[in-house]
């Protein structure tokens, strides 16, 4: 008896040192630990161009995008800049790009909008930030399969006590730069020109006439604290994505103990999407998701759960064709 005991015994520890290293090799093989890494690795990355800004340059992201920077564009504290310079470019054209980031597709008013891409554009002359406002106007191409117009925007970060990003119209006329507010695709790209660096968009407002109301979720089990824009500080993402729309609305508003809540009146009652939060907090990811239809004063209920880096991954890539 005592050695069945004995057998036992050492089977049973066997099977929690197990469990435990099964544990253990899961938080070892996230990559993220946290979610400002987790929009830093998987969000839009860094791509750097070093050019003489004494002469036109053309060069094209990844993705696609097209910027054309005229020579003698660039000035540091209102000198013109002479030699070379080095622009940095981030690129989100896809639902799944924007979520990974830590951005949103929210106009300043809490408007949902429909993204067309934006992208991210910053300077340095002799390891010194440009002036945000240019001289001359860039010209951007943003590639779209889509015909009919859009609307330019720029964005605005810190946005209330949220820290947040949103989206407004662009100065019309920032240092003698004609903006245009709306262009037409052309040749399967929104060309437009831009007066300053910073954050630019190709959006329009999501189309809809329905009522709108207020939406309120309750985060059931949340490790952590809400987000801010690209998880500079806080845990956890609250998205709308609605269907068949390029939105990524975030909800980043407090409502209490765990509750987060739309603008007011801001979310088209009958528009199917999906909500979605995911959380990483000391190497563990959670995630909870709800496909609904919205109606008017909303309130809903996140569970999260514990699951992986990679299931995090699958479901905001999912995204792109939802």
């Amino acid at each position: 008896m005592k050695k069945l005991n004995l057998t036992t015994l050492v089977f049973a520890l066997i099977i929690l040192l197990s469990s435990a290293c099964r544990k253990d090799d899961t938080l070892q093989s996230n990559q993220a630990k946290n979610a400002k890494d987790f929009a830093s690795i998987f969000g839009a990355q860094n791509q750097s161009f070093k050019f003489n800004g004494n002469v036109e340059n053309t060069f094209t992201l990844k993705g696609g995008t097209k910027i054309t920077i005229p020579a003698g564009t660039f000035k540091v504290g209102g000198t013109a800049v002479n030699g070379e310079v080095v622009v940095s470019a981030l690129e989100m054209l896809t639902r799944s790009a924007v979520v990974f980031s830590g951005t949103n597709t929210n106009h300043i008013s809490g408007a949902p909008l429909k993204s067309d891409g934006f992208i991210y554009l910053n300077a340095t002359a002799g390891g010194t930030a440009v002036d945000q406002v240019l001289t001359k106007a860039i010209r951007i191409s943003i590639p779209t399969n889509r015909t009919g117009s859009t609307q330019i925007w720029e964005g605005v970060e810190k946005v209330g006590a949220d820290n947040q990003l949103a989206w407004q119209a662009p100065v019309p006329n920032a240092n003698g730069v004609q903006i245009k507010a709306e262009i037409d695709a052309v040749a399967a790209n929104f060309t437009f020109d831009m007066g300053k660096l910073g954050w630019i968009n190709c959006d329009v407002f999501y189309s809809y006439a329905n009522p709108k109301t207020t939406v309120r979720v309750q985060l059931v089990n949340n490790p952590g604290n809400l987000a801010s824009f690209r998880a500079f500080t806080g845990e956890t993402f609250v998205f709308f994505c609605a269907k068949g729309s390029n939105v990524a609305a975030q909800l980043y508003t407090l409502d209490g103990a765990n509750k987060v809540k739309s603008y007011d009146n801001m979310m088209p009652i009958g528009i199917q999407g999906k909500y979605i939060s995911f959380s990483i907090k000391d190497g563990k990811y959670y995630y909870a998701e709800l496909e609904t239809t919205i109606v008017a004063d909303q309130s809903i209920s996140l569970n999260l759960t514990e699951t992986t880096e990679a299931q995090v991954q699958n479901a905001i890539n999912s995204l792109d064709g939802y």
